[in-house]
C-alpha cells in the first residue's frame, strides 16, 4: 500500500479505447498514477506488475470477463475494486460476498463521478492523496504548466508528456521505446536521438530549476529516470 506521500496508483481495465483514454487523462490530472489495460487475458500480470492501489474493473472484457477477474483477484488480495458496467441486471452480483467488489458505477457515467468513487474508496482503505504542494515537481495537465521547487518551467507540449510519464513513476527506469510509446500515442516513427534531444532540452530547464542539479537520470544503455529533488 503506498503511503501519504505518494501519489495512489490507480489500473484502469477497460477496452474501449476512447473511454480508458478519457479516464487515464482524467485520473492523472487528479494526481492519480495510472496504467490502461484492455485485454482481460493481461490484468493478472498487469496487477503483478503495477501493484495498483484501486483496480477500475470493467465487467466486459475480451478474452477474459471481469466478474472472472474479480475473483481470482480476490482470491489472493484485497486491493479495492470499482466495477464499472452497463449491465444493470449484474450489480447484486458485483457487490456481493462471492465476488467482493468494493463499489460500481453504471456506464454511461461522467470522469467526476469516477473521481469521486475513486477517492471515496481509497479513503475507506486507507489510501490518501498525495498533496501536490508538498511535491517539489507539481503539474498542472490542464494548462500544461509545470513549476519545480516552486520555479515554472517553460516546456513543449512532448517535454511536459515526458517529464509527466517519468515523474508520475519516481525512480522507474523508462527506456527510450517506452517513452516513445507513451508520448506518441499516433503510431509515429521516431528515432532514438528524437527523444533524447528532447530529453537533453528538458533536463537543461530542470536543471535551471534546481541549481544546476540533475533530476532525470540517464541509465547507461537502457534510458532514462525520474529523481525527485530534495527540498530546502
Amino acid at each position: 500500500m503506498n503511503s501519504s506521500t505518494q501519489q495512489p496508483k490507480i489500473l484502469i481495465v477497460e477496452d474501449e479505447e476512447a473511454l480508458a483514454e478519457v479516464l487515464d487523462d482524467y485520473l492523472r490530472h487528479h494526481h492519480f498514477v495510472t496504467r490502461v489495460v484492455g485485454d482481460g487475458a493481461l490484468v493478472q500480470d498487469a496487477v503483478a506488475a503495477f501493484q495498483p492501489d484501486l483496480i477500475l474493473l470493467d465487467l466486459m472484457l475480451p478474452n477474459k470477463d471481469g466478474l472472472t477477474i474479480c475473483r481470482e483477484i480476490r482470491a489472493r488480495s484485497t486491493v479495492p475494486i470499482i466495477m464499472t458496467t452497463a449491465r444493470v441486471e449484474e450489480i447484486d452480483r458485483l457487490l456481493g460476498l462471492e465476488l467482493g467488489a468494493d463499489d460500481y458505477i453504471c456506464k454511461p457515467y461522467s470522469p467526476r463521478e469516477v473521481i469521486a468513487r475513486v477517492k471515496a474508496v481509497l479513503r475507506r482503505a486507507g489510501v490518501q492523496d498525495a498533496s501536490p504542494a508538498n511535491k517539489a515537481l507539481v503539474l498542472r495537465a490542464e494548462s500544461m504548466s509545470a513549476t519545480l521547487l516552486g520555479v515554472a518551467l517553460e516546456l513543449t507540449a512532448v517535454e511536459f508528456r515526458l517529464l509527466e510519464t517519468m515523474a508520475n513513476e519516481p525512480r522507474r527506469i523508462f527506456t527510450r521505446d517506452q517513452l516513445m510509446d507513451r508520448i506518441y500515442t499516433d503510431q509515429r516513427i521516431v528515432s532514438d536521438r528524437t527523444i533524447d534531444s528532447h530529453i537533453t532540452k528538458l533536463r537543461k530547464k530542470l536543471a535551471t530549476a534546481n541549481a544546476g542539479a540533475d533530476v532525470i537520470r540517464s541509465v547507461y544503455g537502457v534510458g532514462y529516470k525520474y529523481e525527485e529533488p530534495e527540498q530546502n
